[in-house]
């Protein structure tokens, strides 16, 4: 019978992918566990292979056959002890710098610690025997698909990243009997692009930048941007972290989280991903793509990576903003159609401004806008978060939220944190009743200067657990999260005194509203641009129900005319109605 390559599809992946990276020559030493890899090495004319009995000895073959071509070689073992035969020659490779590429096949990484026969732990590998090791478990979904091709590229360029070194992969198999492929799959190749490399050919069209959270951005690298923008006809899409004042960005969130529309200009060719954690929602779609930074990590949030520039942001920008090869003449038109559809949802958010319910959302679209110039705002994770990226903070304001570790600890601390900087810079807080409370001793520093303005929007227990997209609610839970899912009725059950008495003993003015007239007779002291004699914390009561009728608002601000249609006909007919009317068309 005749053999090609297994059937098992992360096999296959890293195979084309080893391909891909100009890894083909192999020393593999008998075994079980690694039939399906060798077998479907073995052929494939691609493949230099070499057979080697006793592991250890295998490995130091590799570094010998390494160190003398300069290319990278891999080895292939069973499972149990075979692989523990390899770690000196690996601690060899490692301060060698050689690029080896240790494959042991093992069963399924749930099995280790049952006392099953032959099944080890290789999850911790000693410091100095490979430079990254990374598990390809068998596939069964697109998701898993997704992983082994990103984990196998990251181990693939791994061996030659800064200096190089060797490399492990520890590779799941169900021990399939069918080796009838006769041909690898499409896999998707991540290419590391460095300063001095070769950097691939951007075209203009519909180019997308897609800024997370970000430091102050400088002036070379604005401008670097807003040229490249021109050049390119790209549009930068961000956040309020983000921190570009450039003149081509775009508060993506807004469209993102329409749930009856979809915006016609979210389709981009290729997305140039800059800044670290974001927060917000994506809606757009990527064919491709390309990671600026300095470290060269392998991020894929997007499921489309194909490039990671190893960079600095202005070096990149630099080099295609100098690059003479643009087929089309210098445009914004992508630009702007983002910025027809962002503004057409702002007129409306701003048309549907009286019947918002006095909420966090009420209060960023009322309140954003009169930030002082120079003032930095610090934003609480989720509902604050989620609720001021709707609208567009003034130029001159830095934003800041903890979306590194994304948890509700430690936001009041990093804005105490971030004052003591500049005592003469404004200083501004918002945060949710959960977020304080757990947070509230940073308040009793000494350390804390009058330049501080802290919001709290006070909704009794989190009301990220009771919106509309949250995971409790859409799971049917209703009220029933309150007792022990949103932390309901804890910290004073939305007690008017507790952190008035709590902030005014610290020496805090307080000021405080329940609804929309005491807020607006609050919000000029709060906001003013002259500093206080003392600190200020503002709580705000809303109420959760309220909290989840603004983002609905919020998400349905425009629909899509079949979307308009769908609901016309639910509202005549019902939902029985819609479904006899399918049937009927389908037939």
């Amino acid at each position: 019978m005749s053999t090609y390559y297994s059937a098992e599809q992360n096999v296959q992946i890293l195979i084309a992918l080893m391909k891909a990276h100009g890894v083909k020559k192999v020393v593999a030493s008998p075994g079980s566990t690694n039939t399906c890899l060798v077998a479907s090495l073995q052929n494939d004319p691609d493949y230099e292979m070499y057979s080697s009995v006793d592991e250890r000895s295998a490995a130091y073959i590799a570094c010998g056959l390494a160190a003398e071509t300069g290319e990278p070689v891999a080895l292939s073992c069973t499972q149990a002890t075979a692989s523990r035969n390899y770690l000196p020659a690996l601690t060899e490779a490692y301060y060698r710098k050689l690029p080896i590429l240790a494959i042991t096949s093992t069963r399924a990484e749930e099995e280790v610690g049952h006392k099953l026969q032959q099944v080890i732990d290789r999850s911790v590998l000693p410091n100095d025997t490979v430079r990254l090791s990374v598990s390809l478990p068998s596939i069964h979904t697109e998701k898993e698909k997704w992983a082994c091709e990103v984990n196998a590229n990251r181990a693939l360029l791994a061996l030659r990243h800064h200096g190089g070194g060797p490399v492990h992969i520890n590779l799941g198999t169900e021990y399939t009997r069918d080796f009838s492929v006769r041909e690898l799959p499409s896999v998707r190749v991540i290419r590391r692009v460095t300063s001095d490399g070769d950097f691939p050919k951007l075209m203009p069209g519909r180019v997308g930048i897609f800024v997370a959270s970000h430091l102050p951005w400088t002036e070379k690298l604005t401008a670097l941007v807003d040229s490249f923008c021109e050049k390119f006809n790209a549009v930068v899409l961000c956040d309020q972290t983000s921190n570009y004042r450039g003149k081509y960005g775009i508060m993506e969130h807004i469209t993102a989280t329409q749930q009856e529309y979809t915006i016609p200009c979210n389709k981009i060719t290729t997305l140039i991903h800059i800044g670290d954690m974001s927060g917000v929602y994506f809606s757009f779609q990527s064919e491709q793509v390309w990671r600026v930074s300095p470290c060269g990590e392998i991020t894929d949030p997007f499921e489309k990576l194909s490039h990671v520039f190893e960079m600095q942001e202005e070096n990149f920008f630099e080099h295609y903003v100098k690059e003479e090869n643009v087929s089309e003449k210098p445009t914004t038109t992508f630009y702007h159609e983002w910025l027809t559809e962002y503004v057409q949802l702002i007129e409306v958010a701003q048309q549907k401004h009286d019947e918002m319910p006095f909420s966090n959302v009420w209060i960023a679209q009322e309140t954003i806008g009169l930030l002082p110039k120079n003032a930095v705002l610090h934003l609480g994770i989720y509902n604050s978060l989620r609720s001021w990226n709707f609208f567009e903070a003034p130029k001159e304001v830095l934003a800041y939220a903890n979306v590194g570790g994304f948890g509700i600890d430690g936001n009041v601390s990093s804005l105490i944190g971030a004052s003591l900087a500049y005592p003469d810079k404004l200083y501004f807080g918002v945060v949710g009743d959960l977020a304080f409370f757990y947070d509230m001793n940073s308040l009793g520093n000494r350390h804390v200067g009058n330049n501080i303005r802290l919001m709290i929007i006070n909704n009794d227990g989190g009301a990220e657990f009771r919106i509309t997209d949250g995971f409790a609610y859409q799971a049917g839970i209703g009220d029933d999260t309150s007792k022990y899912i949103s932390a309901g009725g804890h910290y004073g059950k939305q007690s008017r005194q507790l952190v008035r008495h709590y902030a005014e003993d610290l020496g805090f003015t307080y000021l405080s509203a329940s609804n929309k007239d005491e807020y607006i007779k609050c919000v000029e002291q709060f906001v003013s641009p002259q500093k206080s004699e003392t600190p200020i914390l503002f709580e705000i009561f809303t109420d959760a129900n309220d909290e989840r009728e603004a983002l609905n608002i919020m998400y349905h601000l425009k629909k899509n005319p079949l979307s308009t249609a769908k609901n016309l006909a639910k509202s005549v007919l019902g939902e029985k109605g819609v479904q006899v009317v399918k049937k009927i068309i389908r037939k």
